[in-house]
């Protein structure tokens, strides 16, 4: 498969307004369709719909890499290494806490890429990365 098609996310979120907010404000992502109890969101061109659901009482999961705890599970976008620091940047003048703060892995390295996690208002984890090679993104 040569092109890249979108994808489409569903995530639970206890807090519509909140979440509605984050997306579109901090996150600057286009609001498409929505109701009372569910949006849909441009997260660089693919589809994320966050719908509401009543929180539930578990807490956050990690799984350790690289010496730093991974939230699990957690989704996001690989961006073009251009945009990957201008993107963290503007996150932190936003406010943003960070997970785990943008950092660069396999320096120097097959698969070398950047990545940052941090959470949502409703407490999803979202991983944004950039390749330095985006033709790596599969080796091993």
């Amino acid at each position: 498969m040569n092109s890249v098609s979108p994808f489409h996310i569903a995530i639970p979120v206890h807090n519509l307004n909140e979440c509605r907010k984050f997306y579109g404000e901090i996150l600057e992502c286009e609001e498409g369709r929505s109701s009372d109890h569910w949006v849909d969101f441009n997260l660089f061109g693919h589809q994320l719909v966050i719908h509401y659901k009543p929180q539930a009482e578990e807490g956050l999961h990690t799984n350790p890499v690289d010496g730093k705890n991974v939230p699990v599970p957690h989704y996001g976008v690989v961006l073009p290494w251009e945009d990957f620091k201008p993107f963290s940047k503007r996150l932190k003048s936003k406010g943003v806490e960070f997970i785990i703060e943008p950092y660069i892995r396999f320096e120097g390295e097959v698969g070398e890429q950047a990545t940052m996690f941090f959470l949502d208002p409703a407490g999803n984890a979202l991983e944004f990365k950039a390749f330095k090679d985006i033709d790596q993104l599969f080796a091993n």
